[in-house]
C-alpha cells in the first residue's frame, strides 16, 4: 500500500512539473501560431527562420517534460483501465511535444534561415543548394511528424480529467497542421531544385484564369505569361491574352471517354475551352502543346492562378502600381479584374490590355519579394493558395508530376474508389456573370439497401447579378438562345461528379423531373444539366443516387470561383437502423 501511495505521489509531483514544462514550451512556440497571419505582412516576413532561439528553448522544456513522465510509476499507472487514461494522455503529449521540438521543427528552422540569409547573399530568390542539403533531414522530419500524429491520435479521449482532454485536443490540432506542412516541405526540397533550373533552364507557361466566366478548373484562361527559371533566378516574359492563342491547336489525345464528354466543345482547338474538365492535367497539357506549337519553344510545365491567388500573393508583396497610376492590391485585385474593369473599358482590347497590365504588375512584385526578407512569407502564401486550389501545377517531367499529384497541388480529379462529391459549373452563355454566382451543395446519406447506400445530393445555384446596370459585355449571350432572356440571365452547364460505382436513380429541378446527360470521367459517373439561371433567382437541382457502401466522408471537389462553394456533408446513419 505504501508503494502505491508513494507512486501516486510521485506521479502527482512530476505531473505538475511536466505540466509546467509543457506550458513553458507552449509559450515559446506561441509565435508559430502568429506566423499563419503575420506571414502575410512585412512584419512577419522573416517567418520561421527568426524563431530558432524559441524552438531551442521549447525543445529543452519538452525534453524535461518527457523525462518527468517516464519511468516505472508512470508506465504502470498508464496501464490501469479507465483510471490510467489521463496518465497515458499526459505521457503521450509530453512524448509527442519532445519529438516535434527535437526532430521536426529544427530542420524547418534551418531551412527557413538558409532560404533567407544564404539566398540573399547569392543574389538568388531561393538557394537551391540549401534546399538540397535540407532534403534528407526534412524527409526524416516528415516521417517523424506523420508517426507522431498517428500515435497521438490514438491517445485516450474523454477521460475523467478534462485538462488532459484539452491538452490532447490542442496537440492533435497542431499536429494536423504540422504533419502535412512538413511533408510538403520535404517534397519541395526534393523537387524544387530541378524545377527551378538547377540542372538547366526551365520554362513554364503561366495561365491567369478569369473566374467571372466559369470553367472546370476555375475560370476562362484570359491571359498568359512565360516564366523562366535558371539556377533559382526567375523571370517573367511574353505576356499575352487569349486572342493571341485563338488559332493555336493542340494534338493531345485523352481517349474516347474524354472525347465523348467534351469533344463537341473543341477543347483542343479552342484555347478558352481547354479547361472544361475539372482535371487540371488535361487543360495543362492542351495549353502546353498548343503554346509550344504556336511559339516553337518547349515548355516544362504549366502554372495556373486566378485573381484570388493574386490577392493572396499581393498581401505579402504589397500593392503594385500600373502605368496609369492605378493601385492593384490584395483588397481590390479581384473586384478590379472581374467586375470594375468591364465598366471602365468599353473597348474589349483595351480591357484585355488592362488585365495584362495587372498580371504584369503583380509578376513584377513577386520577383523582388522572392529574393528578399519576404521569401518565407511568400512561400507560406503560395502554399495556402496551392492548398485552396487557386494555384495549380502541372509538370512535363513525370517524376515531378507524381510528387505534385501526391500532395494534391496538381488540381487532378482523383480516380480512386473513395466517396466523392463534385459540383462543377461551366459558363455556357459566354457572359461574365459568374462573379455573382453562389453555389451550395448538400450531401445527405440515407439508409442502406441491398444495392448500396442511398444518397441525396441537393445543389442550389443563385444568380445575384443585378437586373440592370451591368455592361453589355458582362451580360452578353454569345450562345444566342432561341428563347427570350433579360440582361443578367445566365446559362450554366451544371455537372455532378459522383463516387465510383454510383448510379443515378432520379433527379428533379425545382421539384420537377429533370433529365440529365450521363458520362464517365476518370471512373466517376458524371451527370450534367444545361441550366438557364435568370438574374436575381435561385434554382435547386436534386439528385438521388445509389453508391457503394462506405463509412468515410466524401472528398468534396471545391471548384475555385469568385464566391466559395458552401458545402454541407451529413454523417452516415447506421445501416439497418
Amino acid at each position: 500500500m505504501g508503494l502505491v501511495l508513494a507512486g501516486g505521489a510521485w506521479i502527482v509531483v512530476t505531473g505538475v512539473l511536466a505540466r509546467n514544462e509543457l506550458l513553458a514550451a507552449q509559450r515559446d512556440l506561441a509565435p508559430l501560431q502568429g506566423l499563419r497571419t503575420a506571414s502575410a505582412s512585412a512584419g512577419g516576413a522573416q517567418g520561421l527562420g527568426s524563431l530558432a532561439p524559441e524552438v531551442r528553448s521549447a525543445a529543452g522544456h519538452a525534453a524535461r517534460a518527457h523525462r518527468y513522465t517516464t519511468g516505472p510509476a508512470w508506465y504502470l499507472a498508464a496501464q490501469v483501465p479507465v483510471l490510467g487514461d489521463p496518465v497515458r494522455t499526459v505521457r503521450g503529449a509530453a512524448w509527442a511535444t519532445h519529438r516535434v521540438t527535437a526532430d521536426v521543427l529544427p530542420p524547418l528552422v534551418r531551412l527557413a534561415t538558409g532560404l533567407t540569409a544564404e539566398a540573399r547573399g547569392a543574389g538568388s530568390p531561393i538557394d537551391l543548394a540549401a534546399l538540397r542539403r535540407a532534403a534528407p533531414s526534412l524527409r526524416r522530419a516528415a516521417r517523424v511528424s506523420a508517426d507522431t500524429r498517428t500515435r497521438s491520435a490514438g491517445l485516450p479521449r474523454n477521460t475523467w480529467l478534462p485538462a488532459a482532454d484539452r491538452a490532447r485536443t490542442r496537440l492533435n490540432g497542431e499536429l494536423d497542421r504540422l504533419a502535412p506542412a512538413t511533408a510538403d516541405a520535404a517534397v519541395a526540397a526534393r523537387v524544387l531544385p530541378a524545377m527551378m533550373g538547377a540542372e538547366g533552364e526551365r520554362r513554364y507557361l503561366v495561365i491567369f484564369q478569369n473566374t467571372a466566366e466559369a470553367r472546370g478548373t476555375g475560370g476562362l484562361p484570359g491571359a498568359f505569361a512565360v516564366l523562366t527559371a535558371s539556377r533559382g533566378k526567375l523571370n517573367f516574359a511574353d505576356f499575352g491574352n487569349d486572342t493571341v492563342m485563338a488559332d493555336a491547336l493542340a494534338t493531345v489525345d485523352f481517349g474516347k471517354e474524354y472525347d465523348a464528354e467534351y469533344a463537341h466543345n473543341a477543347p483542343t482547338t479552342t484555347w478558352v475551352n481547354a479547361n472544361l474538365s475539372p482535371h487540371f492535367p488535361y487543360a495543362a497539357q492542351i495549353w502546353a502543346d498548343a503554346w509550344s506549337r504556336h511559339s516553337g519553344k518547349k515548355t516544362d510545365g504549366v502554372i495556373a492562378l486566378d485573381p484570388g491567388a493574386m490577392a493572396g500573393l499581393l498581401a505579402v508583396t504589397g500593392p503594385a502600381r500600373l502605368a496609369d497610376g492605378t493601385t492593384v492590391s490584395a483588397g481590390n485585385v479581384v473586384d478590379l479584374t472581374e467586375r470594375a474593369s468591364y465598366a471602365a473599358f468599353a473597348n474589349t482590347m483595351e480591357r484585355k490590355g488592362f488585365f495584362l497590365d495587372v498580371a504584369g504588375a503583380t509578376a513584377s512584385k513577386l520577383i523582388p519579394a522572392a529574393g528578399g526578407r519576404r521569401l518565407p512569407a511568400l512561400l507560406s502564401a503560395l502554399h495556402t493558395e496551392l492548398n485552396e486550389g487557386r494555384v495549380t501545377l502541372w509538370s512535363a517531367h513525370r517524376s515531378e508530376q507524381r510528387e505534385v499529384q501526391r500532395h494534391h497541388f496538381a488540381g487532378d480529379l482523383p480516380d480512386g474508389p473513395a466517396p466523392f462529391a463534385g459540383l462543377v459549373v461551366n459558363n455556357a452563355a459566354g457572359s461574365k456573370l459568374d462573379y455573382y454566382l453562389d453555389r451550395r451543395l448538400d450531401w445527405q446519406p440515407q439508409q442502406c439497401s441491398r444495392y448500396g447506400r442511398d444518397i441525396t445530393v441537393t445543389v442550389t445555384l443563385t444568380n445575384r447579378a443585378p437586373a440592370s446596370g451591368l455592361p453589355t459585355y458582362v451580360t452578353q449571350r454569345a450562345d444566342k438562345p432561341p428563347y427570350a432572356t433579360r440582361p443578367g440571365d445566365n446559362r450554366l452547364l451544371v455537372s455532378y461528379f459522383a463516387s465510383t460505382g454510383a448510379v443515378l436513380t432520379g433527379a428533379t429541378l425545382d421539384g420537377r423531373t429533370a433529365l440529365l446527360n450521363s458520362a464517365t470521367e476518370r471512373r466517376h459517373p458524371v451527370f450534367t444539366l444545361d441550366m438557364e439561371l435568370p438574374a436575381q433567382s435561385a434554382r435547386t437541382l436534386e439528385l438521388h443516387l445509389v453508391e457503394p457502401p462506405a463509412t468515410r466522408a466524401p472528398v468534396v471537389l471545391r471548384q475555385p470561383l469568385v464566391r466559395p462553394l458552401q458545402a454541407t456533408v451529413h454523417p452516415y446513419p447506421r445501416c439497418g437502423g
